[in-house]
């Protein structure tokens, strides 16, 4: 029996990583892992043509735009100003 190609799209983040150890540590599957120079999955061309041919047969999508600690503190030092 063959193992299971597993993409992980966001595998170096937070959640990502967590994802990709815990199937890193059951061995029994094989993780296919591109960073984003390597695949954008903003390009709908290239991600068609990923998955044509990698033949994929499982998805983790853990990739997301991270960064919410600089408004929030922003907002928090505006809001604590006296006018």
């Amino acid at each position: 029996m063959s193992r299971q190609r597993i993409f992980i799209a966001g595998h170096r983040g937070m959640v990502g990583s967590a994802i990709r150890r815990q199937l890193e540590q059951r061995g029994d599957v094989e993780l296919v892992l591109r960073t984003r120079d390597e695949l954008n999955l903003l390009d709908s061309r290239a991600v068609h043509d990923f998955f044509a041919s990698e033949r994929i047969d499982q998805v983790y999508l853990a990739a997301a735009k991270v960064g919410a600690l600089l408004p929030t503190t922003r907002i928090r030092r505006i809001s604590s100003t006296r006018t």
